[in-house]
C-alpha cells in the first residue's frame, strides 16, 4: 500500500519534510478492524509530531501520522463485533500507532463509529478528533448536566479552531449553556458567531470585553489555545468552584495555588488517553461517535469542514500542515484520497 511519512523532523517547506513509500498492508487481529481510507484531516497534533518526533536522528522507517479519517472496513479481527465489512467508518485513532495518512490503516473498534450517513465523506472526516476532543472536555471532565447547568456561562479559548468548532455546538446545543468564545479578525468572530456563540470576545484585551458583556467571571473555562500564556487570567476570571480544562499543555509548572481558594477543578484533557492506555471504559469514544453521528445527521451539530484538498499526494500533505502551522485556518483540513 502507498504511505507518507517522514524520517526526520524538518521545516514542511524542506523536500524530505514528507515523503511517499509503500509498505506492506496490515492485517487486522483482536478487536482490529482493517480500514481503507477514503480522506483524512489534519489537526494541530500532527504538526507537532512531525516537528518534534525526530529533530535529533533519522529514522529507518518512515514515521506515517495522522489522527483523523473516514473509510470502508475492509477485514476485522477475530474479537470483532461493532463493524463488518463494507461498514462505513470514522475515527481519530491512536497516537501510539501508525497512522492514517496511509492506504490501509489498522484502528481498534472500540475507538470507531459510524461514519455520519448525511454527510459527505470530506465534511465527516473533519470531526472525529476535534468532536472527541470537546465532547470529552464538557461532558467527561466537566460532567455537564444539561438540566442543572442550564444557562451557566463557558469561556472557549480559540472559537474558531476545529476543537473550538465543534465545542461551541456541543456547549450550546447539548450543555444549554451561555457560549463565550474568543476570536480577533472579522471571519472568525463571524464564524463563532454562526455556529452559536452568544457572545465574541478579543482575546487580545480578554478581561475587558468579558466585562464589557456583564460576565467579569465564567463558571467554566476551555482552553484549547496557550494554556501558559492565560493561566493568570483563567485564574482570575474563573468562578469560585468553577472549572477549567485545558488540552494544550505547559512548558513549566502551573501555579494550582492560584486555585486554591476558588476551590475551583482543573483537567487536562487527552482524547489519546483512553487508547494509549486501554483504560476500561475505552468503549466510550466508539458511543461518543456514535452520538456525534446521529447529532450530525440530524442537523443538530454541522460539520466544521472548510477547505478541501483533492487527492492523497505529498504536496497536499504539506499544504495542510502549511495552514495549520499558519495559526490563522478556520474550522477544518481535509485530503480525500
Amino acid at each position: 500500500m502507498k504511505a507518507i511519512g517522514f524520517k526526520k523532523s524538518l521545516p514542511i517547506s524542506d523536500k524530505e519534510s514528507f515523503i511517499e513509500f509503500e509498505t506492506e498492508t496490515p492485517s487486522p487481529k483482536g478487536y482490529d478492524i482493517l480500514v481503507k481510507v477514503q480522506a483524512n484531516s489534519v489537526n494541530p497534533v500532527d504538526f507537532k509530531i512531525r516537528q518534534n518526533a525526530a529533530r535529533d536522528e533519522v529514522l529507518e522507517t518512515p514515521k506515517v501520522i495522522g489522527w483523523d479519517a473516514v473509510g470502508i472496513v475492509e477485514a476485522v479481527g477475530e474479537k470483532t463485533s461493532k463493524f463488518k465489512v463494507g461498514d462505513a467508518v470514522f475515527y481519530a485513532g491512536d497516537i501510539t500507532r501508525s497512522g492514517s495518512n496511509a492506504e490501509f490503516q489498522l484502528v481498534d473498534e472500540r475507538i470507531v463509529g459510524k461514519k455520519p450517513k448525511n454527510l459527505s465523506i470530506a465534511e465527516a472526516a473533519a470531526m472525529p478528533l476535534t468532536s472527541l476532543t470537546a465532547y470529552e472536555a464538557l461532558f467527561d471532565r466537566i460532567r455537564i448536566d444539561p438540566e442543572k447547568d442550564k444557562g451557566k456561562s463557558v469561556l472557549i479559548l480559540a472559537g474558531a479552531g476545529g476543537v473550538g468548532s465543534i465545542a461551541i455546538q456541543l456547549a450550546k446545543k447539548l450543555g444549554n449553556l451561555t457560549v463565550i468564545a474568543t476570536a480577533s479578525r472579522e471571519d472568525s468572530i463571524e464564524w463563532c458567531k454562526d455556529l452559536g456563540a452568544d457572545f465574541v470576545v478579543n482575546h487580545h484585551h480578554l478581561k475587558e470585553d468579558l466585562e464589557k458583556i456583564g460576565y467579569s467571571q465564567v463558571n467554566y473555562i476551555l482552553d484549547f489555545v496557550d494554556l501558559e500564556g492565560y493561566w493568570e487570567t483563567a485564574t482570575e476570571i474563573i468562578k469560585p468552584q468553577g472549572h477549567i480544562v485545558s488540552i494544550t499543555g505547559s512548558s513549566k509548572p502551573l501555579n494550582l495555588d492560584l486555585l486554591k481558594n476558588k476551590s475551583v477543578t482543573f483537567s487536562w484533557e487527552l482524547m489519546y488517553t483512553r487508547s494509549m492506555f486501554t483504560t476500561e471504559d475505552i468503549e466510550r469514544q466508539h458511543e461518543i461517535l456514535n452520538h456525534v453521528a446521529d447529532l450530525l445527521d440530524n442537523g443538530t451539530l454541522k460539520s466544521t469542514l472548510t477547505t478541501t484538498l483533492n487527492g492523497f499526494t505529498v504536496e497536499n500533505l504539506k499544504e495542510a500542515h502549511r495552514l495549520q502551522e499558519s495559526g490563522k485556518s478556520i474550522g477544518k483540513t481535509v485530503i480525500l484520497f
